[in-house]
């Protein structure tokens, strides 16, 4: 038995953009201004007394990376370089990325800049960002109030 169906142009249109969409999102995530945009994933953490981020740059040299802090903002930056091939070669597979990275975060409490520690170890960076005294939780002591067993009906 056979089902009919209303036909909705309304409905085909919106699946056709939802379509196309997704296409143009798959195709040109991964470029900006017709160079591709490394993303640099990023693990962070935060304790009471500072933040940890970690990244992965494998095969980049310390001092081809760039860490700054600017108005809370923290920024990574770096280039990924490609090794040269061998004369007279042809690729069979290229898979790895290749180019100039950034990335930017937005801390969400004040740290303090002097103390940053940034460690690069078998390519993988290690920033400590400890928080300000006034970003860190504080425990507040609470008093007793000793009152003494007399009230003042009773002292009359």
């Amino acid at each position: 038995m056979a089902t009919i169906v209303r036909w909705n142009p309304v409905r085909e249109m919106a699946g056709m953009q939802s379509a196309m969409d997704r296409l143009f999102d798959e195709t040109w995530r991964n470029f900006r201004n017709g160079a591709p945009n490394l993303d640099l994933p990023l693990d962070i953490h935060e304790t009471e007394t500072s933040y940890l981020v970690i990244a992965e740059l494998p095969g980049v040299p310390s001092d081809a990376v760039n860490v700054s802090l600017h108005d809370g903002v923290l920024t990574i930056s770096g280039e990924f370089q490609q090794e040269t091939t061998p004369e007279n070669s042809r690729a069979l597979m290229l898979e790895r990325t290749y180019g100039k990275f950034t990335r930017s975060i937005r801390l969400p409490q004040a740290v303090i800049a002097d103390q940053i520690e940034a460690t690069l170890e078998n390519g993988v960076l290690t920033l400590n960002l400890p928080k300000t005294p006034e970003a860190q939780p504080r425990q507040i002591p609470v008093r007793v109030n000793s009152v003494s067993g007399t009230s003042k009906a009773s002292q009359n």
